[in-house]
């Protein structure tokens, strides 16, 4: 990678950079370009030009060096000089920044052609600098920058020419001064600036710049030219207006007249040099048209005079053509040029062919929206109009011109501001054209001509699209305002689409009428007779509505207009849109309504009320004056006649006519008329059923719109001004709400529009108090109607409770079939008028049942989905009657929110909550019928929402809280509230109302916490939310329910829950904050409860009991107290300090006097089995100073009291029942405790116990064995304690055993596993002949099976259980400390071998039965095999314990129990048994460890993977000649058990969970097969096949797998992040577990720990899996590598692999080649560990050969690289096969890279030996199964490998030689 030696001397001669060059440049060369030319133009330096006086001789070095960098092509270089040489400049004094002027002029012109802006910009900068530095000294210099200075402040680029003009302005601070600069240097500029338009493309820089760069500098500097040529004449020429001339010419006005000179001269030779810029005119460049219009308009807006007659055509041409510029951004200087060159040369029009040069580009122009430039162009038209010679313009172009302008709409849609543009453009065009028609014609037609443009343009083409974009395009929303003061009423409000509702293809009908009424009001001030035109046209479209039969939507257009001349016309005070427009129209219009039933002709009277005043338009209509008499009387006798009568379509608009023509000054005698002509009170109080129907609908709609008219008016001006009482509506209202049948929708219609509430801002009612409460007590007595027809009984209760008051309890409800439309009727009102029962608060009771009822109802709705049965036709029938009702119901009761409640008083809010709880306390209760889990999650959400919403504070919800838990019946069944004590009599815990209730108080606890539902914590305002208990109220201690605790822990379990699950850990939260007393309180309950009832408790005494496992206890208030006990002490909020305590306090109750308390003696072995630990000091922890504390403990005392009292007893053989012998050992037992982990694995005692308590126990177990040779005693519980005692003699006082001793305990444990063995023997007999003799009928089989299992005597397995345990122990004692052997020898070795064997062999016996049972079940279906494997649970432990003991087994132990298996006869024998077992449903962890190890390892390893393995290998032996060696997996194959995993791996197994059964049974499997391969020797046969089989047939999905355990982000993305990630636990569990399975050639590591299967443990067994796979199987996962196509993951693979698998495999690959023995004169062998290299030589004779094998990072995922480096004597052909063959050895080479080489080795030997090779694979020895070439064609007779020959045949399909194409 170095370079050669000769470069680094070439370097030292040569430049390496541009700044390098510029430094070897000779001194006196300056940075000129070629021949001193900077474009076309000659530099003339002040500099002197000859060598002695170089320009660079006196200026400062540094200076210097940047001004020769100046001259580089590298813009970086440029910028980086510049900003030097500004920093030197701002150091440098004024002299010496001066001599650099003449070289800095020089640079500065190139760099102003610079192509980077940046340059430019710099540049500019630097030129400030140097202006502030030197100052005046700049002015002998002014020659050489002015030209370049002026045009540099027109650049393109904005910042380049405000750099430009704050340099020439920091020269020039004045303008006076800056003008006076530009004529002075006038003649300078103006050649500069010619020079530049000669200028092309080619001479701006060297052939090296590129030729778009150089377009594009040359655009650049022509149009930036122009626009200084422009701007330089105005200043010059607009200077002439200012400066008036004097009598004394002073210098200044000397300079002027010489530079105007200069100007013209210039101009005129400009004009004729470039043809008057046609050419730059017609430039593709925008900028350079943009500029040249400029130009051209500077000169005819300054010098015209220099423009000659003769050229005026083709300039003319040019100019009044221009309207075919396309480019918007030239429009605005063509614009300014078109109206000059026209105003200044009116006779140029003639010179032109007007229709085609102009009118013709002006149309398409127009047409075409102006191309982009509508806001520029549109506004200018007018001008361009006023400019335009009369004599060349007629009518007919002006219509063209406005149907031109209006067919380029279309393009200014999607802009508002184009719109107006455009919109603005046509009025002022169009009011010009009128106005000065007299132009163009005579003074007969002038009128002719104005209609005509009315008629063609206004009418036909304005108006029209304003119908049509206003009608159909959006709807107005109509509402009402009160005004407080104002003349008007009511006004309608028009919702205006925004400007973002207008489309893209759409007129905003605002603008368009806008401009319509501008020209109106134009035409109206012009000619009134054109202004009837257009109100004739208006009229008659207006009328022609109504003669549609749909013209709903088309009345919207003259809504609109009427709402655009309100804006803009009556607000500047004109009258015309009434007396000349809108006023005939609508007294034409008004004798429609009375014919036509047309909403939309009120609707446009509504509009114009609102528009013009109800006065004003009444005045119209009616042909009145406007006095106030004639107003009523028109009102009365037309107005309320027309509006209130029954019309279906325009009812709803002519009362919006109605209110609107409501006036300020008559509105009480106008509402009166109103009430009175639809209100007959003879007719309403003689009989409310005679009120005219649709008078009650019209009243109803006219009330609703009076309270929106009210409501709004109240919020726009914060009063309403009007009042709308009146005594006819309380009379029609109380006569509404009581007549049934009712009128329909109308009656709730008027009573809520009356009564208001609808929300909680209307709060005016219409009616009198009185009034009210007549109407609410009317509809609580509707709802009250309603309970009595619910089918729940504690529905119906509730009537009694509502109906309890004097107000109700005379009533009677109306019939059946009424009940449900009038409860309909009164939710509906109230939903109406919820918030109007706040008006009415003093009236309690009735509030009270309102709401009461309401929430009821929408609890017994609810109710009806929890059914469990579903409702029956009946009921369905009738809730589908009722659905509506309860919607309405649950709106209401959604309404209730705890603002509304605030608002009632305390009384009403507490008898409502009352209500409430007790209400959800009977639905809790209910029947059977439910869906309990919905109904108790129900009725927690409805207790939640009546505490958050009726309650105000914490005393309050405590108080509620007591309430809902009160005494009744059936609750509580255990501790009532005001004994805090259990009851004495018998009780059932699971009474069904009971564990419903409690399960209520438990969703009640976990929604809202312990502390509001148990400990009843009040909290104080200021204290903090972490520690509610801090600081503690007296209200606290009043509201604490210890009791509450207690009943729910004896309860135990319940709907949905349990107390480990679900109470249990909220309360040891609560308790852990330091309530002791709360705490304290519960267990005195408990235990006193425990003392009075006794037990009989089911526990296991021989281990501290697990909370799981406390179910055996009987007694609920003995389990409720353990289960407390052991929390407590396990999450360390008691410690021994209480537990000694309590333990003394039990101690104290023991005894009554000198006799036994059997209670007390009953409960205590339960809380010794938790005190115990506490009490005592851990096994083997103990030191002599806490041995000396123990000794004088109370509970060494009591142990040793209680051993005693048993050896009191006689021994267990002659035990009776009824004794209490039993408690006595139970206590004994529970004070030598086991340690056993969850697996059942390292058992050892528990605690430590004194000398005299390990010599009185083994008394106890003696004392038992010398009464052992009487008759035995099978009384169950004889032998349970007898096991007991035995498994603790053994674990506490083995020491003391002697050889008896051994033969007693060894005997029992034995007897007792064998009983068990007896029993599982049976059982697998019965399943293998159930299974077997009904295989058809599943369901028949299913049955029996689990009859089966229901008949196995699970008390066998109990002392079985005891009896492995000690087992167990008894083996563990076998590897502890010598000083002890004795104890064990004693036995003798040979003996002790035997009688371990024979229990070993029980438990294996064990194992099988449970394996060959799921085995046979399995056979049946999955659903057998799931009942045996679920039996297994019930008994976890025992079968833990005998998977322990398996592992441990003898191999001679295994082998018999094998034997004895087989010759069962069952279906199923042991092997295939084990499979069953290592892959069942339900794994129990060690069992499945077991049965693993045992597949593992021999004996069952040898028949265990290979169906037929000796046949086979016999069979390949024997053919191996003259057959195609066709596949290794035709000749090898593995058992169906674990080939079906291997081969048949589920299609959607990458989609299942992470920890599915059948992924880890894939892994699993996996697992066993690479633990059995890496156990043959790498050069086995046997491995070879089952290698070569996953090479063919295993499926490498497994890898998939195996990756997506092993999270692999930490691998993606840059080095960077990965540094920055923590490495996931994942990963590194898999990391090092592959690490590890490399090391050790195991996996089993993984496998132990494997189960319960977690994420963390799979990654682990995932990365074994691997790690192993990469070990044995290098060539299947490299060739898994080579097809994963996401690279992302490929990489994230390597870097995983590279970090955690290559490194120990390169090195343990590399250490095998260097132990392996290549014995071998011709060969050798050289290992470089560092470089990771092996270099293997070959020499023969006078031949040889060097071959490198180098092992890549990511070996050996990546291929191993092999080089030949040297060979000597060996053909290149030779050399290259042999290369090839030795990268097909390593390639394919699924074992050790040692074996690739000497198979490679072996092959050269063959070949040298005169052995041809293969010409397939170029190779003598096969690399996979090692045969030399045999079969030869008869043709060319060349020998092939049989493999390589089937291989060809089957890829090619043909038969023929792969070398002459012969028939094989």
């Amino acid at each position: 990678m170095g370079r050669g030696k000769g470069e680094a001397a070439r370097a030292k001669s040569r430049p390496s950079s541009s700044s390098m060059a510029a430094s070897l440049l000779p001194s006196g060369a300056t940075a000129v370009g070629f021949g001193g030319y900077i474009g076309s133009s000659r530099v003339d330096s002040s500099l002197p030009s000859t060598p002695e006086a170089s320009p660079f001789l006196e200026i400062d070095g540094e200076v210097a060096l940047h001004l020769k960098r100046l001259s580089r092509k590298d813009p970086i270089t440029k910028l980086k000089a510049l900003t030097s040489l500004s920093q030197l400049i701002k150091q440098k004094p004024a002299k010496e920044v001066t001599i650099i002027i003449p070289q800095w002029a020089f640079e500065y012109k190139k760099l102003l052609l610079d192509y980077n802006r940046e340059v430019r910009r710099a540049t500019h900068d630097t030129m400030t600098n140097i202006v502030t530095a030197i100052g005046r000294e700049l002015a002998p210099h002014m020659k050489l920058l002015m030209g370049p200075w002026w045009f540099s402040q027109f650049d393109s680029v904005y910042e380049v020419s405000q750099a430009a003009k704050r340099s020439f302005q920091s020269a020039f601070p004045a303008k006076e001064r800056r003008v006076d600069a530009l004529m002075i240097y006038a003649i300078e500029i103006f050649t500069y600036i010619e020079e530049n338009l000669k200028l092309t493309p080619q001479s701006l820089s060297d052939k090296a710049t590129a030729s778009d760069e150089l377009e594009e500098m040359h655009q650049q500097v022509i149009s930036s030219s122009l626009r200084a040529l422009a701007a330089i004449l105005d200043a010059f020429f607009s200077l002439r207006s200012e400066r008036s001339g004097s009598e004394n010419v002073s210098d200044d006005s000397k300079h002027a007249v010489k530079a105007r000179t200069a100007a013209v001269s210039t101009a005129e030779k400009l004009l004729s040099t470039h043809k008057y810029f046609i050419n730059f005119l017609k430039s593709q460049s925008v900028a350079i048209r943009s500029a040249a219009y400029s130009v051209v308009g500077s000169f005819v807006k300054n010098i015209p005079h220099v423009i000659s007659k003769g050229d005026m055509k083709e300039l003319a041409v040019a100019i009044l053509g221009s309207f075919q510029e396309k480019n918007p951004g030239c429009h605005s200087s063509m614009w300014e040029t078109l109206l000059l060159f026209s105003k200044r040369f009116p006779d140029s029009w003639t010179m032109v062919n007007l229709h085609k040069t102009v009118l013709g580009r002006l149309w398409n122009f127009l047409r075409n929206g102006c191309f982009g430039s509508q806001q520029l162009s549109y506004p200018a038209l007018v001008l361009f109009l006023e400019t335009m010679p009369s004599k060349v313009i007629s009518g007919e172009i002006f219509l063209e011109f406005f149907e031109s302008l209006w067919e380029g709409r279309k393009f200014s849609y999607s802009s508002h501001a184009d719109q107006l543009a455009f919109f603005c453009a046509i009025e002022e065009c169009f009011i010009w054209c009128l106005a000065n028609v007299s132009r163009y014609c005579d003074e007969d037609t002038i009128y002719d001509s104005q209609r005509s443009l009315v008629d063609k343009i206004l009418i036909r083409l304005l108006w029209p699209e304003f119908i049509l974009s206003a009608s159909s395009k959006y709807e107005d929303t109509f509402s009402f305002h009160a005004f407080g003061q104002s003349k008007k009423i009511i006004e309608p409000t028009l919702e205006e689409p925004s400007e973002t509702a207008i489309t893209k293809h759409s007129v905003d009908y605002r603008n368009l009428g806008k401009c319509i009424i501008r020209i109106l009001s134009g035409i109206h001030q012009l000619n009134y007779d054109l202004f009837l035109v257009f109100s004739m046209k208006f009229k008659t479209d207006y009328l022609d509505l109504f003669q549609q039969t749909e013209h709903s939507q088309n009345v919207q257009w003259v809504v609109r207009f009427l709402s655009l001349l309100d804006k803009h016309a009556l607000l500047k005070g004109e009258t015309w849109p009434l007396l000349n427009l809108m006023g005939p129209t609508l007294k034409k219009s008004f004798p429609l309504i009375e014919t036509l039933d047309s909403p939309d002709a009120v609707r446009v009277i509504v509009v114009s009320v609102a528009t013009f005043g109800a006065r004003k338009i009444m005045q119209e209509l009616m042909s009145i004056d406007s006095g106030t008499e004639q107003f009523l009387k028109s009102f009365n006798e037309v107005i309320i006649p027309l509006c209130l009568r029954h019309c279906i379509a325009s009812m709803t608009a002519r009362l919006d006519l109605l209110l609107a023509l409501l006036d300020d000054q008559c509105f009480p005698e106008q509402w009166d008329a109103i009430i009175r002509y639809l209100v007959n009170r003879e007719k309403v109080s003689f009989d409310p059923k005679n009120m005219d129907r649709n008078k009650i609908f019209i009243l109803a709609t006219l009330m609703e719109k009076v309270r929106e008219m009210t409501w709004k008016s109240i919020h726009q001006f914060g009063s309403c001004k009007y009042d709308w009482h009146h005594e006819l509506l309380d009379l029609v209202s109380a006569h509404v709400v009581q007549v049934f049948p009712r009128f329909g929708e109308p009656d709730t219609q008027l009573l809520c529009a009356l009564l208001g509430g609808r929300s909680e801002d209307d709060k005016i009612s219409f009616l009198s108090e009185k009034t009210i409460v007549l109407i609410f007590e009317e509809l609580l007595r509707r709802l009250m109607s309603i309970f009595a027809c619910s089918t729940f009984a504690w529905v119906q209760d509730k009537v009694a409770l509502f109906a309890r008051g004097e107000s109700y309890s005379s009533k009677r409800f109306e019939s059946s079939n009424n009940i449900q439309d009038g409860a309909h009727f009164a939710i509906d009102i109230l939903n109406g008028s919820t918030f109007c029962l706040h008006t009415i608060e003093a009236e309690n009771e009735l509030i009270q049942g309102i709401l009461s009822a309401v929430i009821i109802i929408d609890w017994e709705f609810n109710c009806m989905n929890f059914l469990k049965d579903g409702l029956n036709n009946e009921q369905m029938r009738q809730l589908e009657a009722r659905v509506t009702f309860f919607k309405a119901v649950h709106a209401f009761h959604c309404k209730l929110s705890e603002q509304f409640l605030k608002c009632f008083g305390t009384n009403i809010r507490r008898s409502l909550r009352i209500t409430l709880v007790q209400s959800v306390k009977c639905i809790a209760c209910e029947d059977d019928r439910f869906d309990l889990e919905n109904l108790i999650s129900a009725c927690c959400q409805w207790t939640i929402d009546v505490l958050e919403l009726f309650c105000q504070d914490q005393e309050e919800e405590q108080q509620l809280m007591d309430q809902f838990l009160s005494r009744t019946e059936s609750w509580p069944l255990c501790i009532p509230p005001e004994m805090m004590g259990a009851r004495l009599e018998n009780i059932s815990l699971h009474g069904p109302n009971n564990t419903k209730f409690v399960a209520l108080i438990n969703k009640l606890i976990s929604k809202i916490g312990f502390d509001r539902v148990v400990a009843g914590v009040i909290k104080p305002e200021s204290a903090s939310g972490d520690n509610p208990l801090m600081n503690l109220t007296i209200s606290q201690i009043h509201y604490s329910r210890p009791w509450l605790a207690a009943e729910i822990m004896c309860t135990w379990k319940w709907l949905g829950g349990d107390v480990l699950h679900s109470f249990l850990p909220s309360f040891l939260s609560y308790v852990k904050k330091g309530d002791a007393a709360f705490l304290n309180s519960i267990l005195n309950i408990l235990l006193d409860g425990a003392l009075v009832r006794g037990a009989n408790a089911g526990l296991n005494f021989l281990w501290h009991a697990t909370l799981d496992e406390l179910d055996a206890i009987e007694s609920p208030f003995l389990r409720a107290l353990t289960c407390l006990l052991s929390a407590i002490f396990q999450e360390n909020v008691w410690g021994s300090e209480e537990a000694n305590s309590l333990f003394i306090l039990l101690l104290d109750k023991l005894y009554i006097g000198d006799t036994a308390n059997s209670n007390c003696l009953s409960v205590l072995p339960c809380i010794m089995n938790v005190l115990v630990r506490p009490l005592s000091t851990g096994f083997g922890d103990c030191t002599n100073d806490q041995c000396d504390t123990y000794s004088q403990s109370e509970l060494h005392h009591a142990t040793l009291d209680w051993l005693k009292k048993a050896l009191s007893f006689p021994p267990l053989n002659t035990w009776q029942t009824g004794e209490d012998m039993e408690d006595w050992l139970n206590l004994v037992v529970s004070c030598f405790p086991l340690e056993v982990s969850k697996s059942m694995q390292d058992i050892k005692p528990e605690r430590f116990i004194s000398p005299t308590e390990r010599t009185t126990l083994y008394e106890l177990l003696r004392k038992q064995r010398q009464a052992s040779s009487a008759i035995v005693n099978k009384l169950p519980v004889v032998q349970k304690l007898l096991s007991e005692l035995s498994v603790i003699s053994i674990a506490y006082c083995w020491e003391e055993f002697d050889d008896d001793d051994w033969k007693f305990v060894l005997h029992q444990l034995r007897f007792w596993i064998e009983a068990a063995v007896v029993m599982m023997e049976e059982f697998v007999e019965n399943v293998n002949d159930t299974l077997k003799n009904e295989p058809d009928d599943v369901n028949v089989s299913l049955s029996k099976l689990r009859d089966i299992i229901e008949l196995s005597d699970p008390f066998n397995m109990e002392l079985a259980r005891n009896g492995l345990i000690g087992f167990s122990l008894f083996c563990s004692l076998g590897f502890q400390a010598k000083e002890h052997a004795e104890n064990l020898n004693s036995l003798g070795n040979e003996k002790w071998v035997i009688i371990s064997d024979r229990i070993f062999e029980g438990i294996l016996r064990l194992f099988f039965c449970t394996a060959v049972a799921e085995a046979i079940a399995s056979s049946c279906c999955h659903e057998a095999s799931s009942i045996i494997a679920s039996s297994r649970l019930n008994h976890h432990e025992f079968w833990e314990l005998v998977g322990s003991c398996v592992v441990l087994s003898s191999l001679h132990a295994r082998d018999k129990a094998m034997k004895s298996i087989e010759i069962w006869g069952l279906s199923k024998g042991a092997v295939s048994s084990l499979f069953t077992l290592l892959f069942s449903c339900k794994p129990l962890s060690l069992l499945q460890l077991a049965a693993f190890a045992l597949l593992s390892t021999d004996p069952v390893a040898q028949s265990a993977f290979s169906c037929d393995n000796d046949g086979m290998l016999d069979h390949s032996s024997s053919n191996n000649s003259d057959s195609f060696d066709t596949s290794s997996a035709e000749k090898f194959k593995l058992r169906e058990e674990i080939s079906h995993k291997l081969e048949k791996v589920p299609l959607n197994v990458l989609e299942m969970d992470l920890v599915a059964h059948e992924r880890v049974n894939l892994l699993v499997a996996w697992s066993l097969l690479l633990s059995h391969t890496v156990s043959l020797p790498s050069s086995s046969k046997e491995r070879e096949r089952i290698t070569q089989y996953v090479q063919d047939s295993a499926d490498s999905i497994i890898l998939d797998c195996l990756f997506q355990h092993i999270p692999l982000e930490h691998y993606m993305g840059t080095s960077s992040r990965k540094k920055d990630m923590e490495l996931p636990s994942e990963v590194a569990a898999a990391g090092n577990a592959a690490t590890r399975a490399i090391t050790t050639r195991s996996l089993l590591f993984s496998v132990e720990v494997l189960w319960p299967v977690g994420p963390e443990k799979l990654a682990s067994l995932s990365g074994a899996v691997l790690g192993l796979m990469l070990y044995s199987l290098p060539a299947y996962v490299r060739g898994w590598f080579s097809d994963v196509r996401d690279r992302s993951a490929l990489s994230a693979i390597e870097s995983f692999t590279k970090a955690w698998c290559s490194p120990v495999l390169i090195s343990n690959e590399l250490s095998q080649i260097k132990k392996a023995s290549f014995a071998d004169d011709n060969f050798s062998i050289s290992v470089s560990k560092s470089a990771n290299e092996v270099v293997a030589t070959y020499t023969k004779d006078e031949t040889g050969m060097d071959l490198v094998i180098r092992l890549p990072p990511s070996y050996p995922l990546r291929l191993v690289d092999v080089e030949s480096t040297k060979s000597l004597g060996i053909s290149e052909v030779k050399q290259r096969k042999w290369l090839m063959s030795l990268m097909a050895f390593v390639r394919i080479q699924n074992g050790a890279l040692a074996e690739a080489i000497r198979s490679w080795k072996s092959s050269f030997d063959r070949e040298f030996e005169g052995v041809e090779d293969c010409p397939i694979c170029y190779s003598v020895i096969h690399s996979v199964n090692h045969s030399l070439p045999r079969l030869a064609c008869k043709t060319c007779k060349h020998k092939f490998h049989s493999a390589c020959l089937y291989k060809w045949f089957s890829t090619s399909h043909k038969s023929t030689c792969p070398l002459c194409q012969s028939p094989f």
